[in-house]
């Protein structure tokens, strides 16, 4: 058998270089990503607008509005539910756009990330 060059599984040099150098962009890609994404605000509300929730992407509270309407001295335990269910909802938003923007850079990788 001769010699042919190359490297063992058939990759040689410069196709090795080559994905370093999409394994870097990429790289780059998902922290531009990641810090617009941390930039950016997320809103969710509950009890029809009762309560309102604002977060960054980096899952810290921003603020948070509570309606007159919603305070019921008697029933403390449904504006804790609203509010409990609008930060669920904005970390939910935010996992989600999170998913999405990383598909889009994973997409041809074979769930390699």
């Amino acid at each position: 058998m001769g010699k042919h060059g190359g490297y063992p599984g058939g990759m040689i040099p410069g196709n090795m270089n080559n994905m370093m150098k999409q394994v870097q962009k990429m790289q780059q890609q998902m922290q531009q990503q990641q810090q617009d994404l941390e930039e950016k605000e997320f809103t969710a509300t509950a009890g029809g607008g009762a309560v309102t929730v604002v977060m960054n992407g980096k899952k810290e509270v921003t603020s948070v509005k509570i309606s007159p309407e919603a305070v019921d001295p008697d029933d403390v335990e449904m504006l804790e539910d609203m509010i409990a269910a609008a930060v669920n909802e904005v970390i939910r938003a935010i996992d989600a756009e999170n998913h999405a923007n990383m598909s889009k850079l994973t997409g041809g990788l074979g769930g390699l990330f």
